[in-house]
């Protein structure tokens, strides 16, 4: 399995992520959404350098040029709440992908609110057969909703390819990435992986809870 770190490399991303991170930054759910989806967009023009191309003639007024084009065909999968912004990047970019949507969220099952537990209720996807299935949730944390945000989607077919994207990751999620999905074909992709979690399972340093600083609290 492939692990690619958009922060081994200096680029853009690094000021986005300065910014999603900076508590005070954070005021403006408008801003902290527009950088999930710009960190999106960024990852799907990475993952789009290793889709399969070929070559096709285009008709333009003066002539015919021959233009590289994907042939992959390619459905975007999110998790629901705060997967939507990080989901529009990769749409904005993927223009023409299908479009699958799960709901998966984490249940604490004691009273000190230390274990979590994962629940799913809802699904809604296209086909996934032998296409490249791109699953986008900000945070990768212990990895449980996104493994069975996947196992929902393979209902629907065996995909080709997949890549498990998110902002911020941690050893421990992407370890258990790499025992739950097939280790031949799928790369995970973030824009930093942090050191660890706290007690009650939420990425530190991180950035806090994705869904609430996109969409304000839940009661």
């Amino acid at each position: 399995m492939q692990i690619i770190n958009l922060s081994d490399n200096n680029s853009i991303v690094n000021q986005y992520m300065a910014e999603i991170r900076d508590k005070d930054y954070q005021r403006s759910r408008l801003l902290f959404r527009n950088n999930i989806m710009r960190i999106g967009e960024m990852m799907a023009y990475e993952i789009s350098k290793t889709l399969d191309y070929e070559t096709r003639d285009v008709a333009t007024p003066l002539g015919i040029a021959k233009v590289s084009v994907p042939t992959d065909k390619i459905v975007l999968a999110t998790i629901f709440r705060a997967g939507l912004p990080f989901h529009t990047g990769f749409l904005n970019i993927f223009d023409h992908a299908g479009n699958a949507f799960v709901s998966a969220y984490r249940e604490y099952t004691d009273e000190e609110h230390h274990k979590v537990g994962i629940h799913v209720e809802y699904l809604a996807t296209p086909s996934i057969d032998e296409k490249n299935l791109i699953i986008a949730d900000p945070m990768l944390a212990t990895g449980g909703s996104m493994e069975l945000g996947y196992r929902a989607f393979l209902s629907k077919g065996t995909p080709k390819r997949i890549h498990v994207c998110c902002v911020i990751a941690t050893p421990e999620g992407i370890d258990h990435i790499r025992r739950t999905m097939p280790d031949e074909k799928t790369t995970v992709w973030c824009a930093a992986i942090d050191p660890g979690m706290n007690e009650h399972k939420y990425i530190v340093p991180g950035f806090g809870d994705a869904g609430d600083l996109c969409f304000g609290d839940k009661v």
